[in-house]
């Protein structure tokens, strides 16, 4: 099998409650967009200039490469958040940085992290940012929930 380099790419998120943690989560996929595909997860690399685009209906079954963070909890009345950024590269030829976090906690405090997680990963490459953007997902457990983020790259 050949890999190419992804050309585009999109952010996905969801959060659902299931009948077990694994039912949750798969509930979240598909609340997400992504439930019917094989997620193969990846590290957090963006290629140079691929190109943010609105979610695309994927194949049933495709193997689609993602940089994604989910969190499950079955204790009721928790506030789980998943999330992920984009720190975009001000050198166009150069890779932007997907960091991918999670936590029992609200939303607004964990995409401060996972943003200046992102932050951090493109100083330490040397390289200035223009921007940063984020997703997130955050959910209250009412029995056994999930909550998923992602950015879904495509080609």
């Amino acid at each position: 099998m050949i890999f190419t380099v992804p050309t585009k790419y999109y952010f996905a998120y969801g959060c659902a409650e299931g009948y077990t943690l694994l039912n949750a989560f798969d509930s979240a996929l598909i609340n997400a967009g992504v439930g019917n595909t094989n997620l193969v997860k990846m590290s957090s690399i963006l290629p140079p200039r691929c190109e943010k685009v609105p979610p695309v209906r994927l194949p049933q079954g495709a193997l689609v490469p993602a940089a994604y963070s989910s969190v499950e909890s079955d204790r009721p009345g928790e506030i789980i958040t998943a999330a992920v950024a984009v720190a975009y590269p001000k050198d166009e030829d150069h890779c932007g940085l997907i960091m991918e976090y999670h936590e029992a906690a609200p939303r607004d405090e964990v995409e401060v992290k996972v943003r200046r997680m992102a932050e951090e990963g493109m100083r330490f490459r040397g390289q200035k940012i223009i921007r940063v953007e984020s997703v997130a997902a955050e959910h209250t457990v009412e029995k056994k929930g999930a909550a998923f983020a992602a950015v879904v790259l495509w080609d």
